[in-house]
């Protein structure tokens, strides 16, 4: 392909990302403003200007699904077969196997899974109940910042880190993993990067010969580096100025394990003759999804620049319990997927892993076809495997061995990120002893165990040809449906308990981010009053982003325009304030002002419907979706179908009659 033809299509801002001479070159690409599209064209650009030869081009990804995705692209325009792309563990440890080979050394076996290793090293020891997953975790947190065993206990007191154990105790169990390791001849994936790295600091000729081989580096994610693999990247370019990094500060979520954001936000601090191109054009999302993505990010007004048309209004919706809001997703599900279509146009979206049983439930139980992205299926996670060894040997009677499990949860204090999710996942196996115990259950551990399978490994999961996505935020980065369900955001999971610094909190805003603009014509989110946690069933109250979100649909549906929505928030949070409103407003719920007399025609209706039809009232139309409808007053198909619950199926099949009946009780 020649150069000119790669710029068909771009942007001015994308066509300057691509052609840039500057170097370094940093491009701050927003979620869904083409960033892989860019890099792909810059590199093939560069190759067919002459500006740099592919076959010592060197292109970092965070996995192999992305290497893989670059280089299909990078063969569709016409560079085949000759740019470097993996990510730093896989071209680390290619680079230390030829170094292993051309030196004649015996290359040490590569440790594919710790969690072995730890156990046989940990042995009997007071803090059993703490997994040893967890304490494989905070090994690789400490490898992937560069803390060595000596140096951890002082470390973690430092940035005032929540430890799995006792930091001395961890810190003897690192040492220890370490010596181990050496005495076998053993290396680790994180071992990977400080071998080549090291090598390339200690070892010319080796340095020479990668340098010479890969002069060209591109970086993508690189929110998203760690302090290991900075120092990786120093090691391959040794000054080289030719290094362009891709990169949107907005999309930082993992700083958790590891993650250092600073690397891209403080790049030109490091590097003073830059060049940063900024990509803030959105191709992904509706105008209206944008509202929604700036305004978690406390930017009502601002935010990417949408390329869409307008589209349907997000909307926010409070449900009684977990069970009603799963049961009215599958609801809209069914009725927001067009006849068809895949049902993979659609997902759902929970803070974590233990939310997305129920939903599974919920689909299950309507007939509709799902797949859980990411992680182990709920009965395969160790923690659940652990908890249901423990039911079968405890002593005592069913009941009696679900208490018992939910007062050891309850009795794990560890607040780190991992153990908070392990608790949630053992307290929603307990959840499900009670939904198994009130189904009439056979009240024994093999009755339990046998109906979990039953309904937990069932048809769907992740065998599925074609199934919604159920997946976390975490798991949904880098994805995109058109249309995406919200769920659970309520205060203690977005943001989630444990993130208690402020530090913690930004990047639980930008989880928050990161799952809405996955959305690209609709977005519906949702949250439950009440939630069962284990045995115990807690009030809750909306996730306090929802205020300022619940405010920018209002000013939306209104008319407002855009610009206007920073000063039309900033205005309902003084209001709110002079009437005594609280610190934290009441979450706007659709059909919350609902015209009483259209919304008990409405219901009538429904009644005269389902009969004729030998159905509940509710498979008509659910309540709130009525109540949506009379709060909204349609006068057209179009107004219609901007509301909750009113998909195109049901549209068509009763838009008529709801029009006529909201006309009627209007003219009365």
């Amino acid at each position: 392909m020649g150069a000119t033809r790669l710029l068909d299509g771009l942007t001015e801002a994308q066509a300057a990302a691509v052609t840039s001479d500057g170097a370094p070159l940093v491009i701050l690409a927003g979620a869904g403003s083409g960033k892989t599209r860019v890099l792909t064209r810059r590199i093939a650009w560069r190759a067919a200007t002459g500006s740099a030869e592919a076959r010592h081009v060197l292109a970092l990804t965070f996995t192999r699904k992305a290497a893989g995705e670059l280089r299909t692209r990078l063969g569709s325009l016409g560079v085949r077969d000759q740019v470097a792309a993996g990510t730093f563990h896989a071209i680390a440890y290619a680079q230390l196997r030829q170094r292993w080979a051309d030196r004649d050394i015996t290359p040490p076996a590569l440790l594919k899974r710790k969690v072995p290793l730890v156990a046989e090293l940990r042995g009997r020891v007071r803090d059993a109940a703490v997994p040893h997953i967890d304490l494989v975790a905070e090994i690789e947190w400490a490898k992937a910042r560069l803390v060595a065993p000596e140096r951890y206990a002082d470390e973690v007191a430092r940035i005032g880190r929540t430890t799995p154990i006792a930091a001395t105790a961890m810190a003897a169990l690192y040492a220890r993993y370490e010596e181990e390791k050496r005495a076998r001849r053993l290396v680790d994936f994180d071992d990977l990067l400080l071998l080549c790295a090291r090598a390339l600091r200690d070892d010319s000729e080796f340095a020479a010969g990668q340098r010479w081989r890969f002069r060209h580096l591109f970086v993508d994610e690189f929110q998203d580096v760690n302090p290991a693999q900075s120092a990786l990247l120093d090691g391959w370019r040794a000054g080289n100025a030719d290094l362009c990094v891709v990169g949107d500060p907005n999309q930082a979520i993992y700083a958790w394990n590891g993650a250092e954001p600073s690397y891209l936000t403080r790049f030109c601090d490091r590097e003073p003759g830059a060049t940063v191109v900024s990509l803030e054009d959105n191709f992904r999302s509706s105008p209206q999804i944008l509202a929604v993505a700036a305004t978690v990010l406390g930017d009502p007004g601002g935010g990417l620049r949408a390329h869409r048309p307008d589209g349907r209004l997000p909307s926010v919706r409070a449900f009684a319990d977990e069970h009603a809001e799963a049961r009215a997703v599958a609801r809209a599900v069914r009725d927001r997927r067009p006849p068809g279509t895949p049902w993979s146009r659609l997902a759902v979206l929970a803070r974590t892993n233990a939310q997305l049983v129920v939903l599974e439930e919920a689909l299950r139980s309507a007939g509709i076809p799902y797949r859980v992205r990411g992680g182990a299926p709920f009965l395969d996670r160790p923690e659940i495997a652990d908890a249901l060894t423990s039911l079968r040997r405890r002593p005592g009677t069913f009941p009696e061995r679900i208490a018992g499990l939910q007062a050891g949860a309850l009795e794990d204090d560890d607040d780190t990120p991992a153990a908070a999710e392990r608790r949630g996942n053992v307290a929603e196996l307990v959840r499900l002893a009670g939904e198994y115990a009130a189904a009439g259950g056979l009240p024994t551990v093999e009755g339990f165990t046998g109906w979990l399978d039953a309904t937990l490994r069932g048809d769907n999961g992740a065998t599925v040809a074609d199934g919604v996505e159920l997946a976390t935020f975490h798991a949904a980065k880098g994805l995109e449906w058109p249309v995406v369900f919200l769920v659970g955001l309520e205060r203690g999971l977005v943001p989630i308990g444990h993130a208690k610094t402020p530090a913690a909190e930004e990047e639980e805003r930008r989880l928050l981010y990161v799952a809405v603009t996955r959305a690209e014509d609709e977005l519906h989110c949702s949250w439950a009053r009440e939630r069962t946690f284990g045995a115990r069933s807690l009030r809750r109250s909306p996730s306090p982003w929802l205020d300022d979100i619940g405010a920018v649909l209002a000013a939306l549906r209104q008319g407002v325009a855009p610009a206007d929505l920073r000063a039309r928030v900033a205005e309902e949070r003084r209001r709110l304030r002079s009437t005594g409103g609280g610190s934290r407003p009441a979450t706007p719920v659709i059909g919350a002002d609902a015209d009483p007399a259209v919304l008990d025609a409405l219901k009538a209706w429904r009644r005269t419907a389902a009969k004729a039809a030998g159905v509940p009232a509710y498979v008509i139309f659910h309540d709130t979706t009525l109540a949506a409808v009379a709060e909204a007053r349609p006068r057209d198909r179009d107004a219609l179908l901007a509301l909750p619950g009113l998909g195109p199926v049901k549209a068509a099949r009763y838009g008529d009659d709801l029009l006529r009946v909201v006309a009627d009780a209007r003219a009365s």
